[in-house]
Protein backbone atom coordinates (compact mmCIF):
# COMPACT_ATOMS: atom_id res chain seq x y z
CA UNK A 1 0.00 0.00 0.00
CA UNK A 2 1.31 3.24 -1.02
CA UNK A 3 0.83 6.39 1.73
CA UNK A 4 -0.49 9.21 1.45
CA UNK A 5 2.22 11.30 1.03
CA UNK A 6 4.17 8.88 -1.76
CA UNK A 7 0.38 10.00 -3.75
CA UNK A 8 0.56 13.33 -3.49
CA UNK A 9 3.77 13.92 -4.62
CA UNK A 10 5.22 13.28 -8.13
CA UNK A 11 8.46 11.22 -6.88
CA UNK A 12 6.34 7.64 -8.26
CA UNK A 13 4.81 8.04 -11.56
CA UNK A 14 0.79 7.49 -12.11
CA UNK A 15 0.20 4.84 -14.52
CA UNK A 16 -3.39 4.42 -15.36
CA UNK A 17 -4.65 0.56 -15.42
CA UNK A 18 -7.75 -0.96 -16.70
CA UNK A 19 -8.56 -3.86 -14.23
CA UNK A 20 -10.30 -6.81 -15.37
CA UNK A 21 -13.73 -5.58 -13.98
CA UNK A 22 -13.44 -2.87 -16.13
CA UNK A 23 -12.53 0.07 -13.34
CA UNK A 24 -9.45 2.18 -14.19
CA UNK A 25 -7.20 2.30 -10.96
CA UNK A 26 -4.00 4.28 -10.74
CA UNK A 27 -0.66 2.20 -10.13
CA UNK A 28 2.69 4.25 -8.18
CA UNK A 29 5.52 3.24 -10.25
CA UNK A 30 8.99 4.41 -10.04
CA UNK A 31 10.26 6.93 -12.34
CA UNK A 32 12.93 5.54 -15.38
CA UNK A 33 16.59 6.22 -14.62
CA UNK A 34 18.35 8.41 -16.66
CA UNK A 35 21.27 6.69 -18.76
CA UNK A 36 25.16 6.86 -17.53
CA UNK A 37 26.91 9.83 -18.84
CA UNK A 38 30.63 9.97 -19.66
CA UNK A 39 32.18 12.05 -16.97
CA UNK A 40 34.26 13.72 -19.60
CA UNK A 41 32.38 14.73 -21.95
CA UNK A 42 28.94 13.93 -21.15
CA UNK A 43 27.84 11.66 -23.57
CA UNK A 44 25.29 8.78 -23.14
CA UNK A 45 27.26 5.53 -22.33
CA UNK A 46 26.67 2.53 -24.90
CA UNK A 47 26.30 -0.63 -22.86
CA UNK A 48 25.56 0.39 -19.55
CA UNK A 49 22.52 -1.05 -18.26
CA UNK A 50 20.58 1.70 -16.91
CA UNK A 51 17.56 0.14 -13.81
CA UNK A 52 16.72 0.13 -10.10
CA UNK A 53 19.64 -1.02 -7.98
CA UNK A 54 17.13 -3.85 -6.69
CA UNK A 55 16.95 -4.92 -10.83
CA UNK A 56 20.50 -4.74 -11.30
CA UNK A 57 21.67 -6.94 -8.28
CA UNK A 58 20.27 -9.78 -10.49
CA UNK A 59 22.72 -9.47 -13.25
CA UNK A 60 26.76 -10.37 -13.01
CA UNK A 61 28.91 -7.04 -12.96
CA UNK A 62 30.39 -7.80 -16.25
CA UNK A 63 26.90 -7.35 -17.43
CA UNK A 64 26.21 -4.13 -15.88
CA UNK A 65 29.16 -2.36 -17.64
CA UNK A 66 31.83 -2.73 -20.48
CA UNK A 67 34.80 -4.94 -19.07
CA UNK A 68 37.62 -2.39 -20.29
CA UNK A 69 39.56 0.08 -18.21
CA UNK A 70 37.35 3.21 -17.54
CA UNK A 71 34.65 1.05 -18.65
CA UNK A 72 31.37 2.82 -17.12
CA UNK A 73 32.97 5.55 -16.33
CA UNK A 74 33.94 7.29 -19.63
CA UNK A 75 32.89 6.65 -22.96
CA UNK A 76 35.12 4.97 -25.39
CA UNK A 77 36.78 8.03 -27.35
CA UNK A 78 37.64 9.72 -24.02
CA UNK A 79 38.73 6.32 -22.81
CA UNK A 80 40.84 5.90 -25.62
CA UNK A 81 42.11 9.38 -25.57
CA UNK A 82 43.31 9.23 -21.74
CA UNK A 83 45.04 5.69 -22.35
CA UNK A 84 47.23 7.30 -25.39
CA UNK A 85 48.16 10.41 -22.83
CA UNK A 86 48.90 8.10 -19.94
CA UNK A 87 50.92 5.35 -22.64
CA UNK A 88 53.00 9.00 -24.04
CA UNK A 89 53.73 10.41 -20.46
Amino acid sequence: MVTPAQTKSRSLRRVHITTPGGRTVIHYRPRPHSKAQCGNCKKDLQAVMTARPRLLANYAKTERRPERPYGGMLCSKCSRALIKSKARA
